[in-house]
Order: C-alpha cells, then sequence, then structure tokens
C-alpha cells in the first residue's frame, strides 16, 4: 500500500504537472526544440554582434601612400603607440580612422616620419673615421642629391623627383676644367603638369645650388620621358619662352577683337583667329659715315705746323784783283744806320747763290658719323586676322537671322583694324566675313529622377541597412526564438523537492489511477517522453524495492 502522505501529494492541485526532482526546464525539453532554442539564442547574438561591429566601425581614410617597407614599419609601430588601429593596401598604402588622420600625420611628423627613401645631408652625420677623399666627395653628391629631391618634392605637381649630378674632378688646368651638369627625374601626379615658370624655377634651383652650374647644363625630364627643359632649348628653334610670346600676342589680339565686336553683335556672334609673325633675332648693327668739309670759313682746324729753313750757297773770289787783295782786311766800325757795310763788293754777289726753304701744313677736322643699332627680340613682323560674324538675330529668336549688310561689315572692319593695331606698311592682313552660324542641337537634360538623387541614395542606403538588421532580428525572434520558447511555455512545469523533505519524496504510483485523466497522460507523454520515461523508471525501481 502506499501511503497516504503520497496520495495527497498525488491529489493536490500541482496533479496538473508531474513534479520531479533535480530536473530542469530545459532538461525536459525535446532536442529538437532545445537544437532550435540553441541555434536561435547563437543567430541572435550573432546579428546583434554585427549590428554593433557595423555601428562601431569607422570610416577609413588615407595616411600615406607609395611608403616604403622601411618607412612603413617605422609608421606602424608608432600607430601601435599612440593606439590608433590602422589597415595596409596595396601599393605601400596605410588607412587609419577619417577623423584621426590629420592628428596622426602631425604626430608623425614631430618625430620625422616618413623619412622617405631619399638620403640627404644627414648621410653626413653618419661618417666613419678612415674614409678617402673619394668617399666624402660620394657622400657629399648623394647628400647634395638628396636635398635637392626632397625640395622639389615639395612643389605640389610633383609626387616624387630624383636628381643626378655630374660634378668633374677638380683640376688646377683652366684648360682642362669641366663645368658640371645636373638632370632631373619628375614623377608627376596623375593629371597634373608643370607649366613653363614651374620648370624654369625648377631650372634655376638646382643650378644656384651647385657652385659653378649654368641654367643651360640642367636637363628636366616626367615619367613619360618627355623633355620639359634642356640647354638645346635656345638651339634649336623658338624656346618655350618665345612660344608663350607668340601665343600671347595671338590671344591677347583676339580678345580685344571679340571685346570691340561683342557689345554690337552679342556675345557669341563672333569668331576671329589671329596668327603673329614675330621676328626674335637679334642684330647689332655699326655705320661709319665720312662727309667732305664744307669750305674752309666752316671747317674746324685740328693741327697747323710751318718749317722754314736756308741754306748759303758757296762763297766765290772776292775782292779786286791786284794788291788791294792781297792786304789785311781795315778795321770793323760799327755803321751809322744800323746795317754793316758789305766786307767787300763781291759778297752780295755771294749772297745771291744761297737756297732758303718754307713749309706749313694745316690738318682739319673730319666730319664723322658713327651709328650703332641693336634691335630689340620679339618685334612683329606681320599680323593676319580673320573675322567671322553671325547674322543679326531674327525676331523672337527664330530663324537665321538678318545679314548685315555691306556698309555694316566695313565699319565692323574699321573698329577690327583699330582693335587690332593694323599697319599696312608691314604687310598686315584682315579679313572680316559675315555668314549665319550653325546652332548645335542642344540635348535636352532630363530631371534625375527622385531615387536616383545622391541625397536620396544615401538616405536609402543607411535606411536598407536598417531595415536589413530590423528583418534578421525578426526572423530568429519569431522563427527561431519564439517557437522555442512557446514549447517551454506548453512542457510540465517541474517541480524540485524541497531540501527540507522526508528522504522518500520520490513519486509513488497512484493508488488510484483515475485520478490522472487518461488525455492529460497523452499529452505529457507528447510532449516530453523522455520525462515519462524517467518517471516510469523510478516507479518501476521503487516497485522492485
Amino acid at each position: 500500500m502506499i501511503p497516504d502522505d503520497k496520495t495527497k501529494q498525488m491529489d493536490t492541485p500541482t496533479t496538473a504537472a508531474l513534479s520531479f526532482p533535480n530536473v530542469g526546464v530545459f532538461s525536459r525539453l525535446s532536442p529538437r526544440t532545445r537544437a532550435l532554442f540553441m541555434l536561435g539564442a547563437a543567430a541572435m547574438i550573432a546579428v546583434v554582434a554585427a549590428a554593433w561591429l557595423w555601428s562601431t566601425t569607422p570610416n577609413y581614410g588615407i595616411l600615406f601612400t607609395n611608403v616604403s617597407d622601411r618607412d612603413g614599419g617605422a609608421i606602424l609601430a608608432q600607430l601601435t603607440q599612440m593606439n590608433i588601429p590602422y589597415k595596409n593596401a596595396d601599393g605601400g598604402t596605410i588607412l587609419v580612422p577619417a577623423e584621426k588622420v590629420h592628428e596622426a600625420r602631425l604626430k608623425l611628423a614631430s618625430q620625422g616620419l616618413p623619412k622617405g627613401s631619399i638620403v640627404g645631408f644627414e648621410i653626413l652625420e653618419s661618417q666613419k673615421f678612415g674614409l678617402t677623399q673619394f668617399q666624402e666627395q660620394l657622400n657629399y653628391q648623394r647628400g647634395l642629391e638628396g636635398e635637392l629631391a626632397r625640395s622639389i618634392q615639395t612643389l605640389a605637381p610633383v609626387a616624387a623627383a630624383r636628381v643626378h649630378l655630374a660634378l668633374p674632378k677638380a683640376s688646377g688646368f683652366l684648360r682642362d676644367k669641366e663645368p658640371p651638369t645636373a638632370s632631373v627625374l619628375l614623377q608627376l601626379h596623375p593629371g597634373q603638369t608643370l607649366d613653363r615658370a614651374q620648370v624654369a624655377g625648377i631650372v634655376h634651383l638646382v643650378a644656384s645650388s651647385v657652385p659653378e652650374l649654368n641654367v643651360k647644363n640642367v636637363s628636366v625630364v616626367d615619367q613619360h620621358g618627355s623633355l620639359l627643359a634642356s640647354q638645346s632649348d635656345s638651339v634649336a628653334g623658338l624656346n618655350s619662352s618665345q612660344l608663350d610670346y607668340l601665343s600671347q600676342i595671338e590671344s591677347s589680339t583676339i580678345k580685344r577683337i571679340e571685346d570691340i565686336l561683342e557689345p554690337i553683335v552679342g556675345r557669341g556672334n563672333v569668331r576671329a583667329q589671329v596668327t603673329a609673325d614675330v621676328d626674335f633675332s637679334n642684330i647689332e648693327s655699326e655705320d661709319e659715315t665720312y662727309k667732305p668739309n664744307q669750305g674752309q670759313d666752316k671747317a674746324a682746324i685740328r693741327s697747323q705746323s710751318s718749317t722754314e729753313s736756308s741754306q748759303p750757297g758757296a762763297a766765290g773770289p772776292q775782292g779786286v784783283p791786284g794788291a788791294l787783295s792781297n792786304q789785311p782786311p781795315a778795321p770793323v766800325t760799327a755803321p751809322i744806320t744800323g746795317q754793316p757795310p758789305p766786307l767787300n763788293p763781291g759778297a752780295a754777289a755771294t749772297a745771291a747763290g744761297a737756297n732758303s726753304h718754307k713749309e706749313s701744313v694745316t690738318n682739319y677736322e673730319i666730319d664723322k658719323n658713327i651709328k650703332r643699332t641693336r634691335t630689340a627680340s620679339g618685334q612683329i613682323r606681320r599680323l593676319t586676322a580673320a573675322v567671322v560674324v553671325n547674322n543679326k538675330p531674327a525676331e523672337g529668336g527664330q530663324g537665321a537671322g538678318t545679314p548685315w549688310d555691306a556698309k555694316e561689315v566695313e565699319n565692323l572692319q574699321a573698329l577690327v583694324r583699330q582693335a587690332m593695331g593694323y599697319n599696312e606698311q608691314r604687310g598686315d592682313s584682315l579679313n572680316v566675313v559675315n555668314a549665319a552660324f550653325t546652332q548645335p542641337e542642344q540635348a535636352t537634360l532630363e530631371p534625375v529622377p527622385f531615387m536616383q538623387r545622391p541625397e536620396v541614395m544615401g538616405m536609402a542606403k543607411e535606411g536598407g541597412k536598417a531595415v536589413l538588421f530590423l528583418l534578421l532580428t525578426a526572423i530568429v525572434v519569431f522563427g527561431v526564438l519564439r517557437p522555442a520558447l512557446k514549447s517551454i511555455g506548453t512542457a510540465p512545469t517541474i517541480l524540485e523537492a524541497p531540501a527540507e523533505a522526508a528522504p522518500a519524496a520520490l513519486p509513488q504510483p497512484p493508488a488510484n489511477s483515475a485520478q490522472l485523466s487518461m488525455e492529460g497522460m497523452r499529452q505529457i507523454a507528447k510532449s516530453d517522453p523522455a520525462a515519462v520515461a524517467n518517471v516510469v523508471k523510478a516507479w518501476v525501481g521503487d516497485a522492485k524495492g
């Protein structure tokens, strides 16, 4: 017989659900229900984790590109110390969160990163003892090339630069002295170009940094092999500055023509082309002209000299033949008239045989004219202009319009002559023609659909993310967790025996089987056959005992 207390226990209101000791709710579920519940819990955790990671993942921006391996390792080490997340991409690209790009660049720049693969004058800081003079000169040249390359890379269009210097060995003989030369290789950013002024600036930068380096000995080449500047620019044809000057003359003349005609014919109703013939030759000439003197009264005397000479003739026989000529001469007395008397009567005859010479030279200034002429480079030798004017606009803007009459075209041509600086003596040519312009068909711009607008697409993208997250959550909750929780709610409640209960607390077979309806037992057996099997096993064990 089963004790009455056990019978009373089975007759309590809790008989609608079996009471099993030390058995949890989860253990009473069927294997399928438990697997479904675990799968739903795992899926829910995965969805929540993915949504959290999705919302907390930052947008990455480019920190550096084309970083060498040495600089890349140093940069990553510093980013790790600064607790800044990073990513590596192909081509030596380092990515960091977009909001920390500028902060990371400033901190890395304070530490001298990235240094780049270019070696500057820091190579001289680690000089080893015992270097030869050749090695010292080589290190200096490498440092100078690196510093020049770094300076050129500061230009906005330049991505990278290399400089090669050819420095000849110093010689004490002027005859054997060779000038230094330099070559510059530039790698420009995609879509960037260098104008002539920037190329000239690079050339003068290199030439000014190397002693005795002439700008004509500097060559500049880009990554495509195009020669941007070389010493042959001033030899073969027109150089870059001359071409720019020629283009500037033509464009300025075209602008003057359009500015003076557009107020009359309307904007877009005039087309002009100008060709300029410019003389870039430098000519120096010197002309020296001599003219005859214009009479003695107007002539200027430069110098005058006069010479006079006399030579007495040979002395003949003097005196009267006889005794008087043999007597000594009489004493000399001073004459009263101041004229000494002849010594003898034959003296005058003897003086008649004397020779005399008189010469006078007068030098006059020569009329001389010297003219030195030096023509300026860039003089315009001829201008050729062609101008086309559209017809007068028709009323209402429809049709080809009415043409300009001959008088009006002549007036327009006169205005163009004044605007372009027409010079008939130098052979300028001008042709003004009136013709109807063909209007190009303008493609009608269709409005962008509402759903294709950038702002709408951005909002739709963000909204799609939220909808997708909610959809996944709903699938997990209503497809997996809800059926599992429902199975738990319909399962019989398991009550564990209290700790102070009597040791013989195991349920015994009921004395009256009619106390439990057969339909309830069937539902319990269907919902949790494992628990029913355990109860039956416990009953069998007690019956044997």
